[in-house]
């Protein structure tokens, strides 16, 4: 059995995102550098929570509404309360999801992400986004979810940190491709657009610890989305899709600045 160590003494991007949105799984490397990012962008947190609250009404939206009872969650990260499965099965008990990421951290605190409904199940596979094979092809996709139905694949804050090497469009429409008709697809991606100088700066703070990024345009953003049937407002700052005025744990949108938000967002449906 292959052992997987976690790496205290360097920063590590979804500690970072951990740390700062206030979570308990991080190290001092992980502080230093998010305090660092934040000297670079006050912001920072702001465009994290944001993010975040994204990933939820998106959920929601797909549970509730699009009837999406299948989630296929890519590049999972740090569980940080409430999680993906707590959003899809707080809607739908029935929800079956199946996490994936290959990070030794993520598989160290995966208990925390099987702690799902009776009615619905919730499967970790560790596998590498940038194999679809691999994670198509794993066992526990293969047994949890039905793709005879729906299947919601989440790419949420992950593929800014795919180079353009590693074709992240091209791996999204791989891992689509088995999904059926009536599948929906629901992504955050990293932009520049809004505060070039301040964003360029805390990139330049996580290439510096060895996590370089690639920052995409709205056009580029858009491409991941092509093809597909987008649910209004389409792609959007991720404070700007769909703002819940009513909950007070979301951001509601109206007091966020777009200077302060570097993600898009959307969810679009398969025909």
């Amino acid at each position: 059995m292959t052992e997987h160590r976690v790496d205290t003494g360097s920063a590590h991007s979804a500690r970072i995102y951990d740390y700062i949105l206030g979570g308990d799984d991080h190290y001092p490397a992980d502080r230093e550098a998010g305090d660092a990012m934040c000297r670079e962008w006050p912001a920072l947190p702001v465009h994290m929570r944001a993010n975040r609250d994204f990933m939820h009404r998106a959920v929601r939206y797909l549970a509730r509404e699009a009837g999406i009872r299948q989630f296929l969650d890519i590049g999972t990260g740090i569980p940080t309360s409430p999680n993906l499965h707590e959003i899809a099965q707080g809607a739908a008990p029935g929800a079956r999801v199946v996490y994936v990421d290959n990070d030794p951290l993520v598989l160290a605190l995966s208990r925390r992400l099987l702690s799902g409904t009776p009615e619905g199940r919730t499967v970790y596979v560790e596998a590498d986004m940038r194999d679809p094979a691999a994670v198509l092809g794993a066992p526990g996709f293969r047994d949890t979810l039905d793709l005879s139905e729906p299947v919601a694949l989440t790419v949420i804050a992950i593929v800014h940190f795919m180079l353009d090497e590693h074709d992240a469009v091209g791996i999204v429409r791989r891992l689509l491709e088995p999904l059926p008709s009536g599948s929906c697809l629901a992504m955050s991606v990293g932009t520049a657009d809004f505060a070039p100088d301040e964003v360029g700066r805390v990139a330049r703070e996580y290439a510096a610890r060895g996590m370089p990024m690639r920052l995409r345009t709205h056009a580029e953003a858009a491409e991941f989305f092509a093809g597909l049937d987008l649910a209004e407002p389409g792609v959007v700052q991720v404070h700007k899709w769909r703002p819940n005025r009513t909950d007070g744990t979301e951001s509601g949108g109206e007091s966020i600045r777009d200077e302060d938000i570097a993600m898009y967002g959307a969810v679009a449906r398969k025909p």
